[in-house]
């Protein structure tokens, strides 16, 4: 019985972490052979790595802002979050990635750094800081859809 609660777990955490393009992947055409799996059988799927950040994946979804209330608080990368930096949060791509995002009801636009991960609702695609925000004409509505391209990966830092 033991066991059974612990796959049961182990898969139920599986599908509930998951990102949801685990699940929007189309199926295989009629006919074709099924794909080749590595994973033990009974064992939980496994969830793909962070896409690379190349300059044609692009994205449309919700994104939303967040602002002073998270000022100074470290962000998933371990710097601190400054609502006054063009910056914003993401599920999957790396940190650094540069994004350019683009309000298609305004056709205002900013490139913002992912530093950070998020958001936790499962219909948005990311948050930005309150810079971004403003610069994307959403500090009111709080919340758009938006069109998001992958553009590069922030320059490296000189160390002294």
């Amino acid at each position: 019985m033991s066991r059974k609660l612990t796959l049961f777990a182990a898969i139920a955490s599986a599908v509930i972490c998951a990102p949801a393009f685990v699940f929007a992947q189309s199926a295989a055409p009629a006919g074709a052979p099924p794909a080749a799996t590595s994973a033990a059988p009974g064992a939980a799927p496994a969830v793909p790595a962070a896409p690379a950040a190349t300059s044609d994946a692009s994205l449309n979804g919700k994104l939303a802002w967040y602002g002073r209330k998270f000022a100074g608080r470290k962000t998933a990368s371990g710097e601190r979050f400054n609502p006054d930096a063009l910056t914003m949060a993401h599920k999957t791509l790396p940190f650094g990635t540069m994004v350019k995002v683009t309000n298609p009801r305004n056709g205002k636009s900013v490139t913002l750094r992912v530093n950070d991960r998020g958001p936790a609702q499962a219909d948005r695609v990311g948050d930005v800081s309150l810079a971004a925000a403003r610069t994307l004409g959403m500090v009111r509505s709080g919340v758009i859809e938006a069109e998001l391209q992958v553009v590069g990966e922030a320059p490296k830092k000189q160390k002294r």
